[in-house]
């Protein structure tokens, strides 16, 4: 998030009261903003997130949608290995 913006809100006094209680005392009152705003952070979590994803993959990095084979580096057989894992059951 970037800035910062000075606003004004209409909440129950008594809950008010408690918040600034309870930051008060744990963290001081320096905090109180920044425990309001973690709070809105965590209800928008999920915009935030896609924000974030949508900036480091930007519209002209194009995922790959081809998928090439490759072959492998050892020799394998894939038959024989399941056989020996079944096997190894009984």
């Amino acid at each position: 998030m970037e800035g910062k913006v000075k606003t004004s809100i209409v909440i129950n006094r008594e809950l008010w009261e408690e918040l600034k209680s309870k930051v008060g005392s744990e963290k001081g009152l320096k905090m109180l903003s920044k425990v309001v705003e973690e709070a809105i952070e965590d209800e928008l979590c999920e915009l935030i997130i896609m924000k974030a994803l949508s900036k480091m993959l930007k519209p002209e990095k194009k995922i790959p949608l081809t998928i090439v084979a490759i072959k492998p580096k050892v020799p394998t057989n894939a038959g024989k290995v399941v056989r020996k894992m079944r096997e190894s059951r009984t």
